[in-house]
């Protein structure tokens, strides 16, 4: 098999072959033929959570792939079914960690890893899906379409007419707009300092883009995906009083602190709230958004403005800095 291996922060990731272990109790061996690249990845290779104990490892929670074959105690899914690789936990054994062979190291995995042509996933990691989805669609499905709707949903019980801004067009970003569109949200403001991302905002459902909080009315709901602190405090700023609230969903790096001034006339009523992944079933809500996804009411490949072979992994994380992106998918080939 071939990954992507991480073996020291900020640095460039290695594309190697790997030898994988048999698998043991509650794990399943994937084929993975997509997967997408989030901003919990660029933290990873960045230190935005610290020192990384674990290194060397493999990366990547969101991808689509095939069953080969399945270990001991395995019920879930079995050889030939596609599947949605995910990072929230669903039924099935949480298996261990599969650890890979890469010369005279051991590379880790985690319960799932998806910048790699082949994986070791623990069965509760892996959900079905039909036949005529394509790969790329179930990797979004793994993360981003999965956060963004179950936070609109589940975390910012965002009702109709209530108005939201979201900060940051990226993948989630993007994803959050649409889920807003979709309950009924007004206005959606869409907020990026990337003018080239303004229009497929407002194609994902924003009723309006602008590059700067100067001029844009107080929210009920507020989404941040940036992680910026500087970001975080304008937006806590602009939800209303008396319900507003604010959802993080960036990851902020660990030695960043959250400064909000003047505290005293917040005390309002306002809520902040860090997103758990949309508090997602992935058994129970994938199904569920790809039968909007087929039914054409949750359409996705619009959002999809790169594609990288697996060999140019450097590149692809290259255009997701850059902030250009919407979403970047490596393809396994």
């Amino acid at each position: 098999m071939k990954g992507a291996i991480l073996t020291e922060l900020d640095a460039p990731l290695i594309v190697a072959e790997l030898e994988a272990p048999p698998l043991g109790v509650g794990q399943v061996l994937v084929k993975v033929f997509a997967s997408g690249i989030c901003g919990a990845q660029m933290g990873e290779i960045s230190g935005a959570k610290g020192s990384d104990k674990w290194l060397p490892h493999l990366l990547g929670h969101e991808g689509g792939g095939i069953v080969l074959e399945v270990g001991p105690g395995v019920t879930q899914v079995k050889p030939g079914d596609h599947v949605v690789m995910h990072w929230r936990k669903g039924p099935g054994i949480e298996a261990k960690p599969p650890r890979y062979q890469w010369g005279d190291k051991s590379v880790g995995g985690g319960w799932v890893t998806t910048f790699n042509d082949h994986a070791i996933v623990s069965e509760n990691r892996l959900t079905p899906i039909g036949k005529n989805i394509p790969f790329e669609i179930a990797a979004l499905m793994g993360c981003a379409v999965t956060t963004a709707l179950g936070m609109v949903n589940n975390e910012a019980k965002l009702k109709i007419g209530e108005s939201v801004a979201v900060a940051g067009c990226g993948g989630v970003g993007l994803n959050v707009i649409q889920a807003a569109a979709l309950v009924g949200g007004n206005p959606i403001v869409a907020m990026d300092r990337e003018t080239s991302k303004h229009v497929i905002a407002i194609q994902a459902g924003a009723s309006f883009a602008v590059n700067s909080f100067l001029g844009v009315d107080k929210v009920d709901v507020f989404v941040d995906t940036t992680g910026n602190v500087d970001v975080i405090v304008a937006g806590y700023d602009l939800i209303k009083p008396a319900g507003g609230r604010m959802i993080l969903l960036g990851q902020p790096h660990h030695e960043d602190c959250l400064t909000l001034p003047g505290m005293r006339r917040h005390y309002c009523g306002k809520t902040i709230l860090d997103s758990q992944g949309g508090l997602t079933d992935p058994a129970v809500d994938i199904p569920r958004y790809l039968a909007l996804y087929t039914a054409g009411r949750l359409p996705l490949e619009q959002f999809i403005t790169h594609r990288f072979p697996l060999e140019e992994v450097n590149e692809a994380l290259d255009v997701v800095r850059s902030g250009q992106a919407g979403r970047v998918i490596l393809e396994m080939t």
